[in-house]
């Protein structure tokens, strides 16, 4: 979902909308870098993970609390440390690196930058632009998520690339 660290650790269920037609996590700006709203879309593999979240930590709070004080989000150390036990160092990844992965991997194929910042909640264009452009893209951005979601699928599932191309 591109979404920084800190974004991701203080989610709070009331963000995210897993029961829409077209399902989203809205980033309130207390959260955001730019402290601006920023609107997420979820691929169906992203809303399957997320429920079946939902039955541990939901159905109000924090998405991912902290287990000894559930009012609490999870610490950035925890995922650090989760990171170092599935072998991976500190100059190999973090899990704000997970962003420049993205990032980097879906300019490779093709998909528009201006598009991928927008996902990323990175500011667009010039001043000017900023100043009157307000779009999101969002249905650019679902479909640009959902072939990004189907390429983790295939890694994970077959051990086999799949194409990130098709709505770029």
């Amino acid at each position: 979902m591109f979404l920084r660290p800190i974004e991701i650790r203080r989610a709070q269920w009331s963000d995210i909308d897993l029961k829409a037609e077209e399902p989203v996590w809205r980033v309130p700006s207390r959260v955001t870098k730019q402290r601006q709203p920023h609107v997420v879309p979820l691929a169906p593999q992203a809303v399957a993970i997320l429920k079946e979240l939902h039955g541990l930590t939901g159905p109000d709070g924090l998405v991912f609390p902290q287990t000894k004080d559930p009012k609490r989000p999870v610490s950035e150390n925890s995922v650090t440390s989760a990171l170092r036990r599935m072998g991976y160092t500190g100059d190999q990844h973090t899990w704000h690196g997970y962003r420049t992965t993205a990032s980097t991997l879906l300019r490779e194929i093709g998909w528009d930058s201006e598009l991928v910042e927008r996902q990323l909640a990175h500011s667009v264009g010039d001043d000017t632009g900023q100043a009157y452009d307000r779009s999101v893209q969002l249905p650019r951005r679902r479909n640009m998520m959902l072939a990004w979601a189907d390429y983790l699928d295939g890694l994970r599932k077959d051990r086999k690339v799949v194409s990130l191309k098709g709505g770029a």
